[in-house]
């Protein structure tokens, strides 16, 4: 896909097509999120090859329960970011501006490290994928070629043309659906709620597989009518069998005043989900115990602590009792 398209009104400035800001950018002016740049000529990605951060994580840490539980995931990062969140866990990257050029990697580079790392998977994450999906797009076109599947951990806001240009690239992504606040997402996070929403439906309905996370911050997003409300929004547009991680909150960046999210409130948003028929919910950064049962016969699918699956009786992505089809992207 071409990143970019001549303004309608201004035949000197370039629309950025990478996110939902399609930010109208003159010559040699970055975009919202710091890092792409109309050079004159195209919209040039200054963070294409320079990595900030660099791990090796289980998948359940992204966090996919239901997308190769137990495998290996290589994870990786820039720097930037399309939202302004205040309480952001990755701040140190994904506010930073400046852009260390010192060291490049090339994607076929990082696939070979995933490779003999053991990897099933590489994971765009950290920051916000979509503001280097060049680079994350020529990654996973190498992992690709090598049996490698990709995941992008993002907040929702990409453009409509790179929802659809994942199709059949990006294997799975984890959403955030911050709030159900439509004020609380432009004053708060720099977004706009119905656009995320709409992107929601979009990568469903582009068949990436999808789960959903939000974290619950106390005083912010935490209200009993906002919680229904969003397992509502889940339920009926999305099907009650995409998985929800409903996560705690720490104090960090810019909200260092606010408590940490209480086991009980958790429970209680799990209780909400639970109450609107979504099969499958997750209490998150506490260590809850988080257990996959199947929807058709109870029987316990998978076990997990923290980032670790402790049992597995999915077999060829059935359950093991009653052969239902568990929905998700399994081992054979």
């Amino acid at each position: 896909m071409n990143y970019y398209k001549s303004s309608s009104t201004d035949s000197s400035k370039l629309i950025c097509l990478l996110c939902s800001h399609y930010c109208e950018l003159k010559e040699n002016q970055v975009g919202v999120c710091g890092v792409n740049k109309n050079n004159g000529k195209e919209i040039e990605c200054l963070v294409y090859g320079h990595v900030s951060a660099f791990n090796i994580d289980p998948i359940e840490k992204k966090p996919l329960y239901h997308f190769l539980p137990g495998s290996k995931s290589l994870s990786l990062g820039t720097v930037g970011c399309n939202f302004h969140c205040n309480y952001c866990q990755n701040y140190g990257i994904s506010q930073e501006k400046n852009i260390d050029k010192s060291n490049y990697i090339s994607p076929k580079e990082i696939v070979e490290i995933a490779l003999q790392r053991g990897c099933e998977s590489i994971s765009y994450t950290y920051n916000e994928p979509t503001i280097f999906y060049p680079f994350a797009k020529d990654i996973a076109l190498e992992s690709k070629k090598r049996g490698l599947k990709s995941v992008f951990v993002s907040n929702g806001y990409e453009s409509s043309e790179v929802i659809d240009d994942m199709k059949g690239l990006i294997d799975a992504a984890n959403i955030d659906l911050k709030s159900f606040n439509a004020n609380y997402y432009k004053t708060k996070l720099g977004g706009d709620l119905e656009k995320v929403l709409k992107n929601l439906i979009h990568f469903k309905k582009n068949g990436i597989w999808l789960e959903i996370t939000t974290l619950l911050v106390p005083t912010r997003n935490d209200f009993d009518e906002e919680i229904r409300n969003i397992a509502r929004f889940i339920k009926e547009n999305l099907g009650v069998n995409v998985p929800w991680h409903i996560s705690a909150f720490h104090p960090d960046f810019k909200e260092l005043t606010l408590p940490k999210t209480s086991l009980q409130s958790l429970k209680r948003a799990y209780e909400i989900a639970k109450e609107e028929n979504l099969n499958y919910v997750y209490i998150g950064n506490i260590g809850f115990e988080n257990n996959t049962f199947c929807d058709n016969c109870g029987n316990k699918l998978i076990s997990r602590e923290y980032f670790n699956v402790k049992s597995y009786r999915v077999e060829n992505g059935n359950c093991n009792n009653c052969r239902k089809p568990l929905e998700g992207i399994f081992k054979e």
